[in-house]
């Protein structure tokens, strides 16, 4: 394999001598496997090579010992190369770019596989209060997304009481608490101030049920009051869905693969990751229906497949899909190839509409999904069946699309109102 990156049979046989040659050998065939361009994988096999001989000059001899060597390679190779490596600013992007492939290569090594770089926030009180979690799984039933989000407010309540030097959930007050929310609250928008106090004081009703805590201090986090139908749709016009298709570039498999996404999100107002979720098998080419499943109300629905999104779909399979075994539809256009996330999704969207030069407050793929209920909704279809259509999960989500007239409302603000 190595002779498909390497011409001189002396640097395959240079490469092979090094006591991770094995090692190396997996990781070039799974960097070929996965679509990583052959300049990259060529670039890497020397990092790994240094790595190697780094070790060995410091007698380790195992994988377990090597990973506690990444770090100061990194850092030693980056002073080695100072000059060509450039600024010290820079310096980061060059840790990165040596010690990566290493860790992946350990990794498949030592776990048979190389996951995601997606980290989720960690689980600080693991030691006080071990139970949460699973007590939030369990006993109340949420989801592993939601347990997720809990992580998120947690994380920050755990670094803001180690930045003051507070060691222990017992050391809490109502005035720590509250300097803690004040600390925060800047940061967040209105919807994520009243999340992370939701999921505070249910960690501190938590903490007194262990008997962690000597009171139940859940009283002293103020829920933020919000009102409901307060926030305004961020939608976009039907003229300003156009412009923004437009800029995608289709001759290249991302434009392929971007523009299908698109055309779903605004076509059937669809979540980012119901779109990231969806397989192979959801197209029912036969009789022409999509199948949203494990949509957020815990249902499915079925499409009538549209013709333009079928002759979007159809161009990205034939023209811009990777070839995979695996049943996902929308895969992502770098290495190591995987299923596109949620987060790649709105992204996308929210890079188009700048490209466009459409102004939204918070693009990204919600921008589209209200696109679509707002036209529905100018339709006057009935509020049942918009609900139903995209999914939401009460009556409630969609009335906040009937307070205002959005057209008329840019009407007033481009001229002078008086005809309205």
């Amino acid at each position: 394999m190595l002779e498909d990156y390497f011409a001189k049979p002396s640097t395959i046989d240079r490469i092979r001598t090094h006591w991770l040659a094995p090692q190396i050998e997996r990781y070039v065939g799974w960097m070929q496997t996965n679509g990583y361009a052959d300049h990259s994988i060529a670039r890497r096999v020397p990092y790994l090579c240094q790595f190697a001989n780094f070790t060995a000059r410091r007698g380790v001899t195992d994988l377990n010992s090597a990973a506690g060597q990444v770090e100061e390679f990194a850092s030693h190779w980056v002073a080695i190369h100072r000059a060509s490596a450039g600024s010290r600013p820079r310096r980061p992007k060059h840790l990165c770019e040596v010690r990566n492939p290493i860790r992946q290569m350990l990794r498949l090594a030592l776990e048979g596989r190389i996951r995601a770089n997606r980290q989720h926030k960690p689980y600080l009180f693991g030691t006080e209060a071990p139970g949460f979690l699973e007590y939030l799984r369990t006993e109340r039933g949420l989801r592993e997304s939601t347990v997720r989000h809990y992580l998120y407010g947690l994380s920050r309540l755990g670094n803001y009481l180690k930045r003051i030097g507070v060691t222990s959930l017992r050391e809490l007050s109502p005035a720590l608490l509250a300097s803690f929310v004040v600390d925060t609250a800047p940061d967040l928008s209105r919807t994520s101030r009243r999340n992370i106090c939701g999921e505070l004081r249910a960690f501190l009703r938590f903490c007194y049920r262990e008997q962690i805590v000597a009171k139940d201090l859940s009283a002293a986090i103020e829920m933020p009051q919000m009102y409901r139908l307060a926030d305004v749709p961020r939608s976009i016009t039907w003229d300003e869905v156009r412009r923004m298709l437009e800029v995608v570039d289709r001759r290249a498999a991302p434009g392929r693969r971007d523009y299908a996404i698109l055309l779903l999100l605004v076509t059937y107002g669809l979540r980012a990751h119901e779109v990231a979720n969806l397989t192979l098998d959801d197209i029912d080419w036969k009789h022409e229906r999509l199948q949203v499943p494990g949509r957020k109300a815990g249902h499915s629905t079925a499409y009538p497949l549209a013709s333009v999104v079928a002759e979007a779909l159809i161009d990205y399979l034939k023209h811009g899909r990777p070839e995979t075994a695996d049943r996902r539809l929308f895969f992502r256009n770098v290495a190591p190839r995987a299923p596109i996330s949620k987060h790649a999704v709105s992204s996308r969207v929210g890079a188009y509409l700048h490209k466009a030069g459409i102004k939204v407050h918070r693009a990204g793929s919600h921008t589209l999904r209200h696109t679509c209920v707002q036209r529905l909704i100018d339709a006057e279809f009935p509020l049942k069946t918009i609900g139903d259509y995209v999914g939401h999960r009460s009556p409630a989500s969609t009335q906040i699309y009937t307070k205002v007239a959005l057209a008329s409302l840019r009407e007033v603000a481009m001229g002078d109102g008086e005809a309205l």
